[in-house]
Order: structure tokens, then sequence, then C-alpha cells
């Protein structure tokens, strides 16, 4: 199996909660490289040393940056879109510069050629038993009966090819009902408000802290046939903006969350806000190491778990809502 080395350039101080972030998209196994640790070496080493190995020696002058390694293939091009939106979200919030540069460098693909390079692993797929996705530069001719979804991700996480999409696409496919409203919190591509829109919703609306992931969600959907009132977009956070969340409403049907745990948590306590009673949700994007740590923050604000979806540790919950 093929993998890409991927540098992500930061400062001495960030690398431990630069590595969790990486840990909560599935990324592990980590090269550290930093200066500071050769000072610590010479701080801390009990003898003289005649001889100091060359890859020690190599940190005195090094740019602090962490290594690590992505498959080469259609779930590590997703990954990577994932990747690169989680660090544009850093950098948006990082007003000190506590991150620094947070410059990415891969071995053979340059950052501003990713756009183009995921396509090659980019093909028309089934999805649960009704949907077909392809991206817009491809056909499907043999269809068998599914419903196409048409969908140029641009730079938004959102091709439906990583697990933690199609996990939720394929709980949607069971759970939306004819005239459903849908609220997509952390939309991207809006591939989730299309599948919910083409299986019989009646309108989603769409959410992002990304004013160009609102956008190509919107495009999408216009691809897709649905506009004005059937998708509506908004950029903000829900976690920090009663503004927006007043903005929103309720009495939403279904409320699709596919981001990370952290962000999911920080949601928890606004989930029933959106939600009817008895209204459906499904959050996903989170790793095994995290499921428990999610799962109380939803029952804590009274969400009820319904069942776990798992693919290769990434988890997909399908809860209710109880508290009205």
């Amino acid at each position: 199996m093929k993998f890409k080395q991927i540098e992500i350039y930061t400062e001495s101080e960030a690398v431990s909660i630069l590595a969790m972030r990486l840990s909560e998209l599935g990324i592990n196994g980590f090269e550290i490289h930093d200066a500071a640790d050769f000072d610590e070496f010479l701080r801390n080493k009990e003898y003289n040393w005649d001889y100091v190995d060359d890859s020690l020696m190599g940190l005195k002058n090094v740019k602090t940056h962490i290594t690590c390694y992505i498959q080469d293939n259609e779930q590590g091009a997703e990954l990577m879109l994932m990747l690169k939106n989680t660090l544009d979200e850093i950098k948006m919030k990082d007003s000190e510069g506590f991150y620094g540069s947070l410059e990415i460098k891969s071995a053979d693909v340059r950052e501003e050629d990713w756009a183009n390079n995921w396509k090659q692993y980019y093909k028309p797929f089934t999805v649960g038993e009704r949907l077909i996705v392809k991206p817009s530069w491809e056909t499907a001719d043999n269809t068998q009966g599914r419903q196409v979804l048409e969908i140029d991700p641009a730079s938004s996480f959102g091709t439906g090819q990583h697990h933690t999409t199609r996990l939720v696409m394929e709980l949607l496919e069971k759970q939306i009902n004819e005239g459903d409203a849908l609220l997509d919190l952390g939309t991207g591509s809006g591939i989730l408000s299309i599948a919910a829109l083409l299986l019989g919703a009646k309108r989603a609306v769409m959410v992002d802290i990304f004013e160009n992931s609102v956008a190509t969600a919107l495009e999408n959907c216009a691809k897709n046939g649905f506009e004005g009132d059937r998708a509506t977009g908004y950029v903000g956070n829900i976690s920090d903006d009663e503004a927006l969340r007043e903005k929103i409403g309720g009495g939403y049907d279904i409320i699709t969350a596919n981001i990370v745990a952290d962000v999911i948590i920080s949601m928890s306590p606004y989930f029933s806000f959106f939600l009817k009673k008895q209204g459906k949700l499904i959050v996903s994007g989170i790793i095994t190491p995290r499921l428990d740590e999610v799962k109380q923050a939803l029952i804590d604000n009274g969400i009820e778990i319904v069942s776990v979806t798992e693919k290769e540790d990434w988890n997909a919950l399908l809860c209710l809502c109880n508290t009205k």
C-alpha cells in the first residue's frame, strides 16, 4: 500500500495540541521535528558525549513540523481534504499566531495541486440502495434505477467516499421521510443535504463556518435541481452565535453533523433547540477512542442514543430528541 508523506509546519508550543487534532481525524503515527528537542537534550544529558547521532544533530536548526502519512487512495484523498479544512479552521481562529504558518508540504503533491490531484480517485460509486454519487466531470451511464447525486466538492470536505460521510448517507436513506426538513451542520460540500433532498426531504438548511463551503454547497444543490427555499445556507458557528441559532430556527425533523468529536460535544447543548420532539439526530466523524465521550455529552443534553454504526474505527450515531 502506498502512502503520502505530509509535513505540517507549526510552532514548538503547538505541537502537542496539533497532534491531538490530527488524531481526531484518525491520523496517527507522527514524527515530530523540533529544534526545542535538541536544546532539551543539551540541557538534560547526564554525560558529555563525543558523538551525537546525525538524526539528533539534524534537529538543531530544523523548522518545527509534524510528519504524518496518509494512504495514497480514495480514502486518503478524502482525508487530505478533511485535514486541509481542519487546518484552515485553526488558522481562522488563531489570531495570536500560536500555531505558526500551518503550511503543508507533501513529498509528491504541492498543496495548491490538491484540488486537482485527488480527482484521479473520484469515480461514480453507489451508496446504500438508492443513490449513486458522481463528480460533475464524470458520467454515470448505468444507474440501475438509482438517483444520481452530482457533486463537485472543490476544496470542501465531502465527496462521499470517506467512511464518515457514507455512514451518514446510509442512515439518511433509512431515516428520511417524505417532506422532512433537514439541518446540515458542518455542511462542507453539501453532499448530505443533497442526499436528503433526493431521498424525499422538502428542504435543507446548510451551515458551515467557512464561507467558501456554504457557497460550494449551494452551487452543488443547484446542480442537482435544488434552489430557493429547497436549499439555503448560513455561515457561522452555532456554538457561540445565538443570533445565528435564532436565524436558523427550530422544528427540524432531522439534523446531520458530520464533523469531529470536539465540535459535536460543543454543539450538544443546542441540538434540542433545533429539533422537534422525537426529531432525529445523526452525528458522525467520531473516532472510536472518543465515542464514549461524545455519547455522554449527548445523553447529558437530553439526546437518546438509538444506534451506533462503525466502519474502520469511524462511528456514526443515530439519536432522538426527547427534551420537548
